[in-house]
């Protein structure tokens, strides 16, 4: 009975226990059950006519088919249409979710898209180079932008579309997922609060998996614009700030990229004014599951945000213990980080909240990652040029 002593008053007589701000889930259950408000910059009375949003998808791909999913399964939007070039899909799509046949579309029938006032936004996730003209005709029929990274194949096709979303009054959301990722938030908010003190150092493993099929690789823009881009916008949105000079390193293992001009296997540095510099190492192809991690190191201490694996659990036998493997790749990874990128692309156009990617930040993001390009290509550190 030693242990009496530390007895403890009923729970009960304590006052109420509340949930720690790190559990974002009850913080959604509770919101979702009345029990309390999302917490928005601005009160505002959303219009009649935006409560639900209405938007059209184009293309059912990577990206595209986990935006169907997303919308579908919130109340919050209207998927009004679908466009696909492959009919397939579009008939396994509306047998899946009970689609009508109005919904379906081919890309020589868009048109009845931007020609629909009632559709308030289009969400693109075709390949890159189809992007621009989806974006440009999009905005000058009225509608807001959500759009895969790149927003253009080239840095001036970034800056016209932006322009005109200015000249329009309507949003562009590049589709930076990692900045919406739970972990990533909360690792943020402790850089930004000071937790570890000056940021000296900052590193990243992106390592993809499953290996992607080569047809995609073909259209992918690269490792750098397809890859790298994310590391850059997350260390740059960590921090606050924009490298003045980058430095990389690549090669290609696998021979069937080396025959594409591309790497497999890239590792990049960055300087930033502050004296911070960044790390990063990225991978097409991780074995054991799709590896992501974030560090931030200072003075006071660092903040790291490691794997995830689909159960907190071990296994111990005679051989001795065992995890289930890493998630095994993006879908998966970066699910929540999804979902709440299209809930903030609604909540703009609903306008409770400011537009948390700016035009700015894109180009400068896809500069960054230009000269990185241009560094791996040239084996020297190259002096970023805003």
């Amino acid at each position: 009975m030693s242990t009496v002593k530390f007895a403890a008053p009923s729970p009960y007589s304590q006052g109420k226990q509340t949930a720690h701000i790190t559990d974002f889930k009850h913080h959604g259950y509770v919101v979702g059950a009345g029990l309390d408000t999302v917490k928005n910059r601005y009160t505002v009375t959303v219009p009649e006519d935006l409560k639900v949003i209405n938007v059209a998808l184009f293309a059912l791909g990577r990206a595209g088919s986990i935006h169907l999913t997303n919308l579908m399964r919130n109340s919050r939007f209207y998927l009004k249409y679908v466009v696909e070039a492959d009919r397939r899909k579009l008939l396994r799509v509306q047998a899946e979710w009970r689609l009508p046949n109005t919904a379906l579309l081919s890309p020589d029938e868009a048109e009845k898209v931007f020609q629909d006032p009632s559709v308030h936004g289009i969400i693109i996730a075709t390949p890159t180079f189809l992007h621009k003209d989806l974006v440009i005709r999009g905005l000058s029929t009225g509608k807001a932008i959500f759009c895969e990274k790149p927003i253009a194949e080239d840095t001036e096709g970034i800056k016209h579309c932006y322009e005109m979303a200015h000249k329009v009054g309507k949003p562009i959301l590049c589709g930076f997922n990692r900045r919406f990722d739970p972990s990533f938030c909360y690792l943020r908010d402790q850089v930004q609060a000071g937790t570890v003190g000056q940021v000296h150092m900052i590193k990243t493993v992106a390592r993809d998996s499953p290996l992607p099929s080569v047809e995609y690789l073909k259209i992918s823009g690269g490792i750098f614009h397809d890859c790298a881009v994310h590391d850059v916008d997350l260390i740059c949105w960590v921090i606050g700030e924009y490298p003045t000079h980058v430095f990389a390193s690549a090669t290609a293992f696998i021979p069937e990229v080396a025959k594409m001009n591309d790497y497999d296997t890239v590792a990049f540095t960055m300087k930033f004014p502050s004296g911070a510099i960044s790390m990063t190492d990225l991978s097409r192809f991780a074995a054991y599951g799709y590896d992501q991690r974030l560090e931030v190191f200072g003075p006071k201490g660092m903040v790291a945000s490691g794997n995830e694996r689909p159960y907190l659990m071990t296994t111990s036998t005679a051989q001795g213990e065992s995890q289930p493997p890493l998630l095994y790749s993006f879908p998966s990874r970066y699910y929540d980080g999804y979902i709440n990128e299209l809930n903030h692309f609604c909540d703009v156009i609903q306008g409770l909240d400011d537009l948390q990617l700016p035009g700015e930040n894109t180009l400068k993001v896809s500069t960054i990652t230009t000269a990185l390009e241009k560094s791996a290509a040239t084996g020297q550190m190259i002096e970023v040029k805003y």
